[in-house]
């Protein structure tokens, strides 16, 4: 399955690309989970739970939602409620380790870089990401996407707003396409997660799912997941994408 459009999407007043940064532009999410599975059975021991997670079984029970959301939801499914300074511990704590495994193990895809460097020569590119601008730094800097997307074009749901929100809420969304002084058809989004398609599609953007770096087992599952959020299409590559954008800017609705 590749570049599978469901929508009409008219590409032609596009002028700017919003990414989802973990799973979409890096493989990010298995290392992280590999990561932040320490932690977070720390985290489960100090409520005095006897639950302990592996790293695909947190995976899949929290991808698309930033820590500060899965801690939250993990004590609250303990009876626990998290005081401020508890959770800010935890979430720093899972930040520092989550950051130095990612910048030690990923590296730059030729896949990825090909693709967004030829896109970035017609379209402005921006990341918008439940993580942290921290962890955000260290996974650019290991790809070589660093350049194709600095710090000024980076939004992240935990740093970039006035208080720390998570994807499927749309207010990163929202705020970047503030930012970035586009709304609506001005700008497409591409996501890998259903909780990530959700917050661009609420914010009011056409929405590619991109299963890229989905596991191939899940991406039947996740494709129709997405197509449920509300995504005008699916595509399996970036090249995908790209095709998808050229066609759609040189043709018009698909």
């Amino acid at each position: 399955m590749t570049a599978v459009v469901w929508q009409p999407l008219d590409l032609r007043a596009v002028g700017v690309l919003l990414c989802d940064a973990d799973g979409n532009l890096f493989p990010s999410e298995e290392p992280a989970f590999a990561a932040s599975v320490d932690v977070t059975n720390r985290l489960m021991a100090s409520l005095g739970s006897p639950r302990r997670f592996g790293a695909e079984e947190l995976r899949l029970a929290s991808t698309g939602k930033n820590f500060r959301v899965t801690a939250t939801d993990l004590a609250a499914a303990e009876g626990v409620a998290l005081t401020p300074p508890i959770l800010e511990h935890w979430v720093a704590e899972e930040r520092r380790v989550v950051t130095a495994h990612l910048s030690r193990v990923l590296r730059p895809d030729p896949e990825v870089r090909g693709p967004l460097i030829r896109l970035a020569g017609g379209l402005r590119l921006a990341a918008v990401s439940s993580s942290a601008s921290a962890r955000l730094g260290g996974c650019f800097e290991a790809t070589a996407l660093d350049a194709l997307f600095p710090p000024r074009v980076r939004f992240s749901a935990e740093d970039s707003l006035p208080r720390p929100r998570s994807k499927p809420d749309p207010a990163i969304y929202v705020h970047a396409g503030a930012e970035l002084g586009v709304s609506g058809l001005r700008a497409l989004a591409v996501e890998d997660s259903v909780p990530g398609a959700q917050s661009a599609v609420a914010a009011g953007f056409p929405t590619l799912g991109n299963l890229a770096f989905v596991p191939v087992g899940e991406r039947r599952a996740r494709a129709r997941a997405l197509r449920a959020a509300g995504v005008a299409g699916v595509v399996e590559s970036w090249t995908d994408v790209e095709n998808v954008v050229d066609g759609g800017r040189r043709e018009g609705p698909r």
